[in-house]
């Protein structure tokens, strides 16, 4: 398959409410249409790992993260213009569904966000994985392509047969040529600008 021929079965399938397997600007995820609720519970069930636990979500850039958080900190600004390397921002309030809600596309699946009503998005810094978000017109679920507790695959061939067989399309690995192979930091912000290291 050529490179527009994968993107177009990629988005395909998000938009029918599937899930994908797909190489990221850090480690290659499992992801769907963040504002569809079964979507996402099918995620969990993939990964085998408690719906109680919030999901990372990939956005093209700010304009979508403006779309689905109810106010975007002066200081993220900041960090996504001088960001060069994978960085996942947890913003303080997102804008999401009810839990059981049938999904709204300007609404974040209530199983995509914290207890505390944030929600960690990251702007890609691969242009293949930005092109499908930007595409796909809305955020779109990034969690490791592994089963919960057990290790994160690096590269394609780690990731265990079971999580390609249980998925509706697999991205071939041609495709993957910026992947990292580690996760991103992660910082958690707050409206006064406040900024707290999740991870390094």
């Amino acid at each position: 398959m050529k490179p527009e021929e994968i993107l177009a079965e990629a988005l395909k399938t998000l938009r029918e409410g599937g899930t994908i397997l797909y190489p990221t600007d850090t480690v290659w995820g499992l992801g769907c249409d963040a504002t569809n609720p079964a979507a996402v519970a099918r995620i969990f069930e993939i990964k085998k790992r408690a719906d109680s636990k919030s999901l990372v979500l990939l956005a093209s850039d700010l304009d979508m993260v403006a779309k689905y958080v109810k106010e975007i900190p002066s200081i993220a600004v900041d960090l996504v213009e001088v960001n060069d390397a994978p960085m996942t921002i947890i913003y303080p309030s997102a804008i999401c569904g009810l839990p059981g809600d049938a999904g709204d596309r300007w609404h974040l699946a209530a199983s995509t966000v914290a207890e505390d009503g944030s929600v960690g998005i990251r702007i890609p810094l691969m242009e293949w994985c930005r092109q499908l978000v930007f595409k796909f017109g809305r955020p779109i679920v990034s969690t490791s392509a592994n089963i919960s507790g057990e290790p994160t695959p690096k590269r394609f061939s780690e990731i265990p047969a079971e999580i390609k067989e249980a998925v509706d399309f697999v991205v071939p690995p041609s495709v993957d040529t910026d992947s990292t192979g580690k996760a991103s930091q992660i910082l958690k912000v707050g409206l006064r600008g406040e900024i707290e290291i999740i991870r390094k």
